[in-house]
């Protein structure tokens, strides 16, 4: 990175609001991606989650809106209502961090239709939800689509799938054609390329390598176990942490269920996110880890993808990710902000043997751990070799 958001067209009101934020410098996809949004182009920005993917949208969003105009002026759409919410409290930060007088709501399905219609006699210059919802109210002539200068697809690549295609696409031909698409994800397959190439227009395509990195705080350890015993040292594990936000990753959705029940059999406040569940069990599962009500959040890859959860004290894996990324993804879900973190992996003797793998994919040192007598203690055994 070499420049700063002054150099890159941002405008000094919101650049102090960054500031306020604690940030002072553009990742790499903001730095490539902002110009070509400023420029009035359909964008098409892709890097790895974690990299500023939503500001690089957001700034010049802000920027293009006409705040001396009661309008509905962007509209934000994203894949799930969890993803929905977190881009919603971005934009109040933003708004609230810079002075920036950007109005906003969220609307999303399976709310009252009815309190959402009352939110939008204020004219907010961007909503941000859910396409179906979305799609409802213009056809109800709720949301004057005509007004829309910019529409962003957030998570482009499953907004683009069948079961999101048909009332994304509504949307958008709602609008002017004159209007701008904004498509971002963490990767964007050809075949949903060529699906977004029906509703572009000679789109700038920014692809960026800006992979996050593990921070150096975190901790990386693995305990070994029977299949059979994992939730049991998951169990131990918490009781010795004595932490208020531990993120546990499992790969499906029937399993993510069984784990919750078995904790909560236990007496620990635990809870679920996973594709499967309904929206309204989804989004309980969230408030209740963000507000601590919760000390254990049990999920997938899949239903965090996207989601910034702050406050994490350490990440589980009950099951080895499907891929080296992943880990990367998971692990840096703690440790942020310059606190200490820890990643832990509980394993069986054959997913052990996917350890040294791992440590030489990712250059990270993952030691061998034990429980004894309620405490955390070195294995006999010796950690891998990268």
């Amino acid at each position: 990175m070499s420049g700063t958001f002054g150099k890159i067209g941002i405008h000094d009101k919101l650049v102090k609001g960054l500031g306020n934020m604690g940030i002072t410098l553009p990742t790499q996809i903001q730095e490539e991606m902002i110009p070509a949004v400023l420029s009035g182009k359909d964008v098409i920005g892709m890097s790895e989650t974690g990299t500023g993917k939503t500001l690089a949208y957001l700034l010049p969003l802000f920027q293009k809106i006409d705040t001396e105009k009661a309008s509905m002026q962007a509209v934000i759409l994203a894949p799930t209502h969890e993803l929905a919410m977190q881009i919603f409290r971005q934009v109040q930060l933003l708004a609230d961090k810079s002075g920036y007088p950007a109005t906003s709501t969220v609307i999303i399905g399976d709310v009252n239709i009815l309190r959402q219609i009352e939110k939008l006699k204020d004219r907010p210059h961007i909503i941000i939800g859910s396409s179906g919802r979305i799609l409802e109210l213009i056809q109800k002539r709720k949301i004057n689509a005509q007004t829309v200068k910019t529409i962003v697809l957030d998570e482009a690549d499953r907004l683009l799938e069948d079961n999101n295609r048909s009332s994304v696409g509504g949307i958008i031909k709602s609008t002017q054609k004159d209007r701008q698409l904004l498509l971002v994800s963490a990767t964007i397959t050809s075949d949903a390329l060529a699906k977004a190439g029906e509703w572009t227009k000679d789109p700038v395509v920014v692809a960026v390598q800006d992979k996050p990195a593990i921070p150096a705080e975190i901790a990386h350890v693995y305990f070994l176990a029977d299949s059979r015993d994992k939730i049991e040292v998951l169990r131990k594990l918490s009781a010795s942490l004595n932490l208020s936000r531990i993120l546990v990753f499992i790969n499906t959705s029937a399993a993510i269920e069984a784990t919750v029940s078995k904790l909560a059999h236990h007496g620990i406040a635990v809870a679920g996110l996973h594709g499967s569940a309904v929206k309204f069990d989804r989004q309980a599962s969230m408030e209740a880890f963000r507000a601590g009500r919760a000390q254990i959040l049990i999920a997938s890859d899949l239903a965090a993808r996207g989601l910034d959860i702050p406050g994490v004290e350490c990440v589980v894996s009950l099951e080895l990710p499907e891929n080296p990324q992943d880990y990367l993804h998971r692990a840096g879900r703690t440790g942020r902000a310059g606190q200490k973190g820890l990643s832990v992996l509980i394993v069986d003797k054959q997913e052990a043997k996917q350890i040294a793998g791992l440590q030489k994919k990712l250059q990270i040192r993952i030691e061998s751990k034990a429980m004894a007598h309620g405490e955390i203690v070195d294995s006999i055994s010796q950690p891998n070799k990268f």
